[in-house]
């Protein structure tokens, strides 16, 4: 008989992280919320947000969290730890988080740039 694999639940990418990690990415829930509805789609190696489409991952670290949000342009700052060229009009951009307060006013405009870009 086949092994079934276990469904990966957003709790499990928690297991080895720092309180702050845990209370930073419901910070980040609470602020992509706030923009209409959301759905967590956790995966095996990260948290797919998801409005009607993805438009954030998060992967979970020991002390932070890789937030990789979907943009239309290239984004230049230096709180961006990577930049993706995917396609024609579209960027992966990586921004580490550490604490809840880096949801800050910045962080909710690109959060809500990448969530309009998923109603399309």
């Amino acid at each position: 008989m086949p092994a079934t694999r276990q469904k990966p639940n957003v709790s499990a990418h928690f297991t080895k992280s720092a309180p702050a990690v845990k209370a930073t990415y419901a910070a980040l829930v609470k602020a992509s919320r706030a923009l209409g509805s959301v759905h967590e789609d956790p995966k095996k190696t990260s948290i797919h947000l998801v409005r009607d489409a993805a438009f954030a991952g998060v992967a979970t670290r020991k002390d932070s969290l890789i937030l990789t949000l979907k943009a239309d342009r290239e984004l230049a700052h230096p709180r961006i730890i990577r930049t993706q060229h995917t396609s024609a009009n579209r960027w992966h951009v990586d921004i580490r988080l550490t604490t809840p307060t880096d949801v800050d006013g910045e962080l909710r405009g690109w959060l809500a740039d990448a969530y309009r870009l998923a109603g399309k």
